[in-house]
């Protein structure tokens, strides 16, 4: 139980601690805008100090410390966090810190990091996109801190009314140096604020006095103070509800500035993205036109080549049916008994093939019978192949009466085996 309420009384404190915090940080934002109505802001100015102060009190708020070799816990500075978060901002001045020479410190590089991005307009930017990184955040912070909660989104918010202020700062002075603390100063929030009623009892008090004074004091003259008493609380009464609308419509008036700022860099940035949306549309547009003729001109281009091809094939039939067509002569320019014979003859005896020119079918017979003659074997009465050049039909039916064991070939044909015996 003990534990429990300790650990209750821990968080409790942590709530407290937190708001006390966002309550101070926007109590100083206000001050400066109610300072840079009248001049610009520098580092001579003690709200600025003291804004500073809280600033940094806020971005380290339950920062984890650094594990060295020895296994020691250095502490470690927001700068480590700003710089891991927010590398990626862009056009950030992250580089341009960590190359300035006169800063070497961790906490001087934070501090002057806060004094480069409110003279950029643009620290609630960072903050915002620090809240991004996550896995940032959350590997540096402890719970309960102040950038892990709900408070972050809060705190850009309220800083996001800097951006109407300018500041000029010297990033050499002394207030950049490590030894300098962050302390904060409160004194500046705490006022008495005089109620309707303490004013009304001290009016009563005033009327007692002047009605307890001297005797030759008239009846007129304590009127006449009373009434100038009376005017004057009203005046300043007056006055202080006044300045407070103004200071309300100043803060209003900054923020919507500032969200019409962020507004139309968001306008201008979706313009430019349409704007490339519709010139890679364009193009692809384009790109798809001239694909589509180029593709029109190869299929019109492989059509012509086709109806050529086509006719050359044609054209080259019909030459070949003219020349196979020529080639053979007239029937009435044929001799009858004209034959013109180019064979090879196959011997069965030898194995061999003989080549003879017959210049008629009657030279042909002859040979035949005398080459069956001379082997002595029987005559076979059957047709062989004759392939050659007849000149005449008559010539072609005397071939009926041949008989002969030889084969005939013509000699423009490919002799496959020469051990085929006729059938």
């Amino acid at each position: 139980m003990a534990s429990l309420s300790r650990k209750r009384g821990a968080v409790r404190s942590g709530v407290v601690e937190r708001k006390n915090l966002l309550t101070v940080c926007r109590f100083s934002v206000k001050t400066l805008l109610d300072r840079s109505c009248f001049e610009t802001i520098d580092d001579s100015f003690p709200e600025f100090v003291n804004f500073v102060s809280i600033l940094e009190h806020i971005l380290s708020h339950r920062l984890k410390g650094q594990t060295t070799w020895f296994g020691y816990e250095s502490p470690r500075s927001f700068w480590d966090y700003i710089k891991a978060a927010c590398s990626k901002v862009p056009h950030n001045c992250i580089r341009s810190i960590e190359s300035m020479e006169n800063v070497r410190s961790s906490r001087s590089k934070g501090r002057a990091w806060i004094r480069v991005v409110l003279m950029e307009k643009r620290l609630s930017e960072y903050i915002s996109f620090s809240m991004k990184d996550f896995k940032t955040t959350r590997r540096l912070f402890e719970e309960g801190a102040i950038m892990l909660g709900e408070e972050a989104g809060l705190l850009a918010d309220t800083l996001i009314g800097l951006n109407t202020i300018d500041f000029s700062f010297c990033l050499k002075g002394e207030c950049l140096d490590n030894s300098c603390p962050a302390v904060i100063d409160y004194t500046p929030y705490l006022k008495f604020t005089q109620s309707a009623d303490s004013i009304s009892s001290d009016e009563e008090e005033m009327r007692t006095l002047g009605s307890s004074g001297s005797e030759c004091s008239t009846p007129d003259i304590k009127a006449t103070a009373a009434s100038i008493f009376t005017e004057q609380s009203n005046l300043v009464s007056k006055c202080k509800r006044f300045e407070q609308k103004y200071r309300m419509a100043l803060e209003q008036k900054g923020y919507l500035e500032e969200l019409v700022r962020l507004r139309e860099a968001q306008l201008s940035e979706a313009v430019s993205h349409n704007k490339a949306l519709q010139q890679s549309l364009g193009d692809a547009h384009l790109s798809h036109t001239l694909e589509k003729q180029q593709l029109k001109y190869i299929i019109v281009e492989l059509q012509n080549q086709l109806t050529v091809l086509k006719n050359n094939d044609l054209r080259s039939r019909q030459e070949l049916t003219s020349h196979l067509t020529n080639q053979w002569p007239s029937p009435d320019a044929l001799d009858a008994s004209a034959v013109a014979l180019d064979t090879l003859l196959y011997r069965k005896s030898t194995g061999q093939w003989e080549e003879k020119s017959f210049q008629s079918l009657e030279q042909l017979s002859a040979g035949m019978s005398l080459t069956s003659n001379t082997q002595g074997k029987e005559e076979t009465p059957s047709l062989r192949g004759l392939c050659g050049s007849l000149t005449s039909v008559a010539s072609y039916k005397s071939l009926a009466s041949l008989k002969s064991s030889e084969c005939f070939a013509s000699p423009a044909t490919e002799i496959s085996s020469p051990g085929v015996t006729p059938s």
